[in-house]
């Protein structure tokens, strides 16, 4: 059947695409900044603790100070007794510990480029059919050809880059697996986060379920897998290392804003556009590997900016059947 897909304002669109785009940028250094603290550490899981901790605590504080973020937690209280809220859309933190896991374990032997495009294959499939099934705040979003296009022209720029990427990680290349599962994750993260920041009527209420939920799990994965280690750790003196946290905040909880003006397909797709960008300049500038940036990257990326428009374009939607 044939369906017009009632869309928002040309404004918010606009605003919302534009705000994602630029919050792709900090995901891209949060991703080497975890990396860099992963490898410091010698130990991954550990990284990516610190990591939403230092989310968590600043969330914390800031609850303190804030109003309105309290007012939003008593609402959602509210919704999840009056059955308004499903208890599992408070789960969000879960794919997020995920992500920040794959970041923390695969950035320094893949780089944060090919990481980057591994998370882009999960998430732009994933926020297809998220998108399709109205697990998000903006509802049930159609799948047209436009985004069937961009979603195939996403897959081979995976391909291409993931290329260079293989050849630089070797033997070590199955690593990829953790990113493209992050990504998975990620947009089912977006979407009930999403829930959570519209029934609070605050986005950093939605952040700080998000990293309360990512660091429970995280910590109680840290303690069970602690008679597995034996070695001393040695915390890194760069205070910039510990820092990822905070750049977090800033992304969920624009996403839980920003997902009920765009959906999250083309959240996902914006910010992505971002993280290629800033993923390739800081391969450029700060390395994450010796093996450096590979053609292949560049390509497959360019590509990938290629499909985030394509999958943009307004079109009337071919809807599937109910």
């Amino acid at each position: 059947m044939i369906a017009t897909v009632s869309r928002g304002g040309t404004r918010p669109k606009a605003l919302g695409v534009a705000v994602a785009f630029v919050a792709g940028f900090a995901i891209a250094i949060q991703a080497r900044i975890n990396g860099q603290l992963a490898v410091d550490l010698g130990d991954s899981l550990l990284a990516a603790l610190i990591s939403f901790g230092g989310g968590l605590t600043v969330l914390l504080l800031l609850l303190l100070l804030s109003d309105g973020m309290r007012s939003g937690v008593a609402r959602v209280r509210d919704a999840l007794g009056a059955g308004r809220l499903r208890h599992w859309y408070l789960l969000g933190g879960v794919g997020g510990a995920g992500m920040i896991f794959s970041q923390s374990s695969t950035v320094g032997i893949l780089g944060v480029a090919t990481f980057t495009v591994g998370v882009v294959t999960g998430q732009t499939v994933s926020g297809l059919f998220v998108d399709r099934v109205g697990l998000g705040p903006a509802g049930k979003r159609p799948i047209s050809v436009t985004r069937l296009l961009g979603v195939g022209l996403m897959l081979v720029a995976v391909l291409v880059t993931t290329w260079g990427g293989i050849a630089i990680a070797g033997s070590r290349a199955w690593l990829l697996v953790f990113p493209i599962i992050g990504g998975l994750a990620v947009a089912v993260q977006q979407a009930i986060n999403g829930r959570v920041g519209a029934v609070a009527d605050n986005p950093l209420t939605a952040a700080l379920v998000n990293f309360s939920v990512g660091t429970a799990v995280l910590g109680v994965s840290w303690l069970a897998t602690a008679p597995l280690r034996d070695d001393v750790v040695e915390f890194p003196a760069n205070p910039l290392l510990y820092v990822g946290g905070l750049v977090g905040v800033g992304f969920i909880a624009t996403a839980a804003l920003v997902v009920r003006w765009i959906g999250v397909l083309l959240l996902g797709l914006a910010s992505i556009a971002g993280q290629l960008l800033a993923s390739i300049a800081l391969d450029v500038v700060l390395p994450a590997h010796a093996g450096g940036l590979a053609a292949s990257t560049i390509a497959g990326a360019t590509l990938a900016l290629v499909a985030i428009g394509v999958a943009s374009l307004p079109m009337r939607a071919v809807a599937l059947r109910e």
